[in-house]
């Protein structure tokens, strides 16, 4: 009974001490790993060395990769490249040509809101400069390629008009104010005939005196306009309506004096005999 459990006894102290060893083994192991670990961090470190921070680009070259984003109509690109120059050289040269070649970006890219900021920017800081023309001449072509049909609303027609008559009026004698006075033209035409497509409507429901306010609006207003030989029509048609028949004969006369071979002269002429 002794002898077995001294043999028993011997036989757990192995055990222990073979447990032990394994378990010192294993931190052993785990240690060596950490430091070689260590050591290949420690390595690389030393090989990559201190991150070197990207050279600043060079003003002009900022400024021509910007301008060839544009002329490869990566818009969005350009344009956020020329604010680039703005930021990083805003007192050079070429930081005030990138102010409004920004904008002309946005102005392709069709984010005409962000266009008119920029220009208005340049236009408040820059007054004297060579480009100034051109900024108001293409704030105003942001307006005018907003222009919506005459069924919605008109504030960028309004909108367009105004900054069209700026260009003419600062600058007279340029390219830029022959055209504005062309797309002047097209905006009035277009505001008469939302003017008359409302005239339209309150004839059309029997509201006469809402329809030839709108007729007349037309034909004090927008004279040069297409739309004039049905307003004055519209006019000699409403005057009768109404029991006005001097009214509708003066304006048979304006209407037949200046458009004698119109449609809209044949027509009132009936109304006028009947």
């Amino acid at each position: 009974m002794s002898s077995a459990l001294t043999t028993e006894r011997h036989s757990l102290s192995e055990q222990s001490a073979s447990a032990c060893e394994t378990r010192g083994y294993k931190q052993v192991n785990f240690i060596v790993v950490l430091m070689a670990i260590f050591f290949s961090l420690a390595v690389c470190s030393c090989a990559s060395g201190p991150e070197e921070e990207p050279a600043q680009e060079n003003v002009e070259d900022l400024y021509n990769r910007a301008h060839k984003l544009l002329d490869k109509g990566s818009f969005t690109k350009s344009a956020q490249t020329f604010e680039k120059v703005e930021l990083e050289y805003p007192y050079s040269k070429w930081a005030t040509k990138a102010q409004i070649m920004g904008a002309y970006a946005y102005y392709k890219n069709q984010k005409y809101d962000d266009a008119v900021l920029a220009l208005d920017r340049f236009i408040k800081f820059h007054p004297g400069n060579a480009d100034i023309s051109y900024a108001y001449y293409m704030k105003a072509l942001c307006y005018y390629e907003q222009i919506n049909s005459v069924d919605r609303d008109q504030s960028n027609t309004e909108k367009a008009l105004d900054a069209l008559y700026q260009v003419i009026a600062r600058f007279p004698d340029t390219d830029y104010a022959k055209d504005a006075s062309v797309k002047l033209d097209l905006t009035n035409d277009h505001l008469a005939g939302k003017e008359m497509e409302v005239g339209r409507y309150y004839l059309s429901q029997k509201n006469y005196l809402s329809a030839l306010n709108r007729f007349s609006t037309v034909v004090n207003e927008y004279q040069t306009t297409t739309h004039i030989e049905e307003a004055l029509y519209r006019q000699v048609e409403l005057y009768q309506i109404i029991g006005l028949s001097d009214e509708a004969s003066n304006a048979y006369k304006v209407l037949n004096h200046n458009y004698p071979n119109s449609k809209w002269t044949t027509r009132a002429k009936s109304l006028v005999a009947a």
